[in-house]
């Protein structure tokens, strides 16, 4: 595999991630994804511990949806990445990323290590955004039980 392709996408996965690490405007976050109408942006985890958990947003309504309901539930500081790991014949790219997040109606907060899976198409524009967390932290803190869990 050539490798300026490698570096193509280790260039765009590292835009995305620091355009959402820098807390830049959602536009600016969502000119990293293509403009097809099947793009993905999926958070696993069970739906019923929160909403943007265990749900398929797809399209750029949806992924904008995504982003809308992320602003309004968490806060986040400190989020920095590394580790990329590239699969260049795939057009895919794994990156693990830590943060310190915090549910923004209880202010209750946890630092969190959580993975990216994200799948480019050939623009090297996003067609997938995976997310892997901590579903359980964002679970207890939205619930307000994160201090009483840790005896604050």
């Amino acid at each position: 595999m050539p490798h300026h392709k490698r570096a193509e996408l280790l260039d765009a996965a590292t835009a995305f991630c620091e355009s959402f690490a820098q807390k830049k405007p959602p536009d600016e976050i969502l000119s990293h994804f293509s403009t097809d109408d099947g793009i993905l942006a999926y958070e696993h985890g069970l739906k019923e511990l929160a909403p943007f958990l265990g749900r398929e947003f797809r399209g750029r309504e949806g992924v904008q949806e995504y982003f809308k309901i992320i602003s309004s539930c968490l806060s986040y500081e400190d989020m920095q990445f590394a580790d990329y790991v590239i699969d260049a014949a795939e057009n895919r790219v794994a990156v693990r990323g830590t943060a310190k997040f915090t549910w923004t109606e209880t202010g209750d907060s946890w630092d969190e290590t959580f993975a990216y899976a994200l799948k480019f198409d050939d623009q090297r524009k996003l067609t997938s955004y995976e997310i892997w967390a901590d579903s359980g932290a964002a679970y207890l803190a939205s619930k307000g039980r994160l201090k009483e869990l840790r005896g604050e």
